[in-house]
């Protein structure tokens, strides 16, 4: 799978997915840090690049439809997260792009779930 790393995520996180098998660019490595939003998921867009974020914002579906992408993650840690918590949500994304197709669709990773985003039928 390809995917880009938001700027909050580094290359720890960046080795875990390549480890996993993905090809992986960053906000960082593409000199994108302080990119608009919308900047970035256009660069995602075009570049056909699930995103991987921490940024809130990108799970607002109404902000970001994700049928117009090829995939937003956005990772939620717990109150108080360790560097481990963050480990443990990249490998849990990293487990389930094995298995399921991220394309046009918004997924929300958290420690022992991962929620995907459903619109409702119109």
């Amino acid at each position: 799978m390809k995917v880009k790393l938001d700027e909050n995520l580094g290359r720890r996180e960046a080795d875990r997915l390549r480890a996993a098998g993905h090809d992986v660019a960053t906000v960082c490595e593409q000199g994108m840090a302080s990119a608009a939003d919308r900047q970035l998921i256009e660069a995602c867009r075009r570049e056909r690049r699930c995103l991987v974020s921490l940024d809130l914002d990108f799970a607002n579906p109404l902000l970001f439809r994700p049928s117009d992408y090829a995939g937003i993650a956005v990772l939620r840690l717990p109150p108080k997260p360790t560097a481990d918590d963050l480990l443990a949500l990249m490998d849990a994304l990293a487990a389930e792009l094995k298995t399921a197709s991220i394309e046009g669709k918004l997924w929300v990773v958290e420690r022992h779930r991962i929620r995907q985003y459903q619109p409702e039928d119109k």
